[in-house]
């Protein structure tokens, strides 16, 4: 079962959030048919929206993440709720690309790193905030740590990642570490030291180790304090036959009549789920 958990290190300077997302993961990849490479893209978002979703005070409030950029995936969306649970597509699902030098998918070359990162947060305000910063590499982790830094100033570390073999995703996940005000320099350097020595975070998942191992493992500290029960994210699409009906009456009444005059039913495809619906002409008109 896929889980979050916080923690804080250092006697409390330090948060981290940890995550499994193999099975969330796993599912957008049956959902949308997708390649490897592009499996490795999205189930990275989805691990950041996921993660970013528990940081919501309530279960209707919303983020969505865009990455627009060069690559050959095209767009790449996801949204997360306040559940943690998250919806996400990949523009195009097919991309396969040779693998790196190291043997390893080449995320950033099928992502693009000549665009941008749009995060979008709808949180009971009047207006949505919209935060937009350029892609550093395509690689997602990096250009997260970006975003926080720039648009939330927020200095964090963040690893994401996606194994993959060929029955799927093996494992998924992430972490999200990030400095609290009264960090020390000495916090600073410890937590340097343990993250550039710890494994990938798929690697550290592979092996089975336990969330709070891992957090052990890139604070160097083993006496962490807990700070909630786990939380157990999914894939899930909250789209209906009533959603997309309200859409269809954005269209203009002529549009809609031209369509009819040419068909019996109107046929809508949810992005994030592939359900169909199908609208008659008395439902609609």
């Amino acid at each position: 079962m896929d889980q979050i958990k916080k923690y804080l290190a250092c006697e409390g300077r330090v948060n981290i959030i940890c995550a499994e997302t193999t099975e969330l993961v796993e599912e957008a990849r049956k959902i949308h048919d997708l390649s490897p490479v592009a499996t490795a893209a999205l189930g990275r978002l989805l691990t950041i929206g996921s993660i970013m979703g528990s940081n919501l005070k309530d279960a209707n409030e919303s983020i969505t993440l865009q990455i627009k950029a060069n690559g050959e995936l095209g767009k790449l969306t996801c949204v997360t709720f306040g559940t943690s649970n998250v919806k996400g597509y990949v523009e195009n699902p097919l991309v396969d690309l040779p693998l790196k030098s190291n043997g390893k998918l080449d995320v950033g070359t099928a992502v693009g790193k000549d665009g941008f990162l749009y995060v979008v947060k709808d949180i009971g305000l009047k207006e949505p905030y919209v935060g937009i910063t350029p892609l550093v590499s395509g690689e997602i982790a990096e250009d997260f740590t970006k975003y926080f830094a720039e648009s939330e100033q927020k200095p964090c570390v963040i690893a994401l990642g996606v194994l993959v073999d060929s029955k799927g995703v093996k494992k998924a996940g992430g972490y999200f570490l990030t400095l609290m005000p009264d960090a020390t320099e000495a916090d600073i350097e410890k937590i340097e030291k343990a993250v550039n020595q710890a494994e990938p975070i798929s690697k550290m998942l592979e092996k089975n180790m336990t969330l709070q191992q891992i957090a052990e493992t890139i604070t160097g500290d083993d006496n962490l304090m807990v700070l909630l029960k786990q939380i157990n994210p999914k894939y899930e699409c909250n789209c209906s036959k009533e959603k997309f009906l309200q859409g269809l009456a954005t269209l203009k009444i002529e549009d809609l009549e031209h369509i009819f005059e040419k068909q019996e039913t109107i046929e809508t495809t949810c992005e994030f789920c592939n359900k169909k619906y199908e609208f008659r002409k008395e439902e609609v008109l």
